[in-house]
């Protein structure tokens, strides 16, 4: 990743955050994107210990024309775009019975799990092109490939990241252009594993459960997904596309 033009959307916290360290240690440069200026500013400051040019830009993966002008700026600091992680616009909502959800909560669920992955991935690739290829990581879940109760909108959401995953690694290959995608099951240190957990609730009684049928012992971490990210991300995985990358323990083998 040594001299790599990066884009992490949702970088400034949580997995994101994860994959910027774990690529910023191998010399990358790297612009990390969040909705607060605090909150990333704080973390660029982290990055910039490990590859001195890394940088912050405001924006919201949710919003079209938030994306294409993160994305502008970002290619113009660096130069170009090498690599985009989508990992950005995470839903507080965590998982609810179907019938409980509000339609509201159903739309903002797809919504923000959606577009706010494709989003960045439409504002990235004119720069990626112009850079004559690159790769694009997009951060999904291994509810898509499991029906659990809870997780109708998450995993359906989820289905739809791993379908683009394929659809966009055709499209863009006459671009050199790689998709992949990494889906994820319930992941300790990161801002949704403590927020899952603070209170009584139907994802935490869920993931209690869940925590206890790992069979390595343990749930992954966010370090841990960032190396399947950042393998994805690299020259190492040049003949890899289209392809999604399931980073779980092995709790989802058969389901569970």
């Amino acid at each position: 990743m040594k001299g790599k033009a990066v884009l992490i959307t949702g970088g400034s916290g949580g997995i994101g955050f994860a994959v910027a360290q774990r690529m910023a240690r191998d010399g990358a440069v790297i612009a990390i994107t969040g909705r607060s200026a605090e909150t990333g500013e704080a973390a660029a400051t982290r990055l910039r210990e490990l590859s001195p040019d890394c940088f912050f830009l405001q924006g919201d993966s949710c919003d079209a024309a938030s994306c294409t002008d993160v994305a502008a700026q970002a290619a113009r600091r660096m130069g170009r775009i090498d690599v985009l992680v989508s990992s950005g616009a995470q839903n507080p909502l965590g998982p609810m019975p179907f019938a409980d959800m509000t339609p509201e909560q159903i739309e903002s669920g797809f919504r923000v799990r959606v577009m706010g992955r494709i989003l960045p991935v439409h504002a990235a690739l004119p720069h990626m092109r112009a850079a004559g290829g690159g790769s694009v990581v997009m951060i999904g879940t291994d509810a898509a490939r499991h029906p659990t109760p809870g997780e109708s909108v998450i995993g359906a959401a989820g289905a739809a990241v791993i379908l683009m995953s394929k659809a966009l690694a055709r499209e863009f290959a006459r671009d050199k252009v790689r998709v992949n995608s990494v889906a994820l099951t319930i992941t300790s240190n990161t801002t949704s594993w403590d927020r899952m957990f603070a209170n009584e609730s139907f994802g935490n009684k869920l993931f209690s459960k869940a925590v206890a049928r790992f069979p390595q012992g343990r749930a992954p971490t966010a370090e841990e997904v960032a190396e399947a990210v950042t393998f994805f991300a690299s020259d190492a995985a040049s003949q890899i596309t289209g392809q999604t990358l399931s980073v779980n323990g092995g709790l989802s083998f058969g389901g569970w």
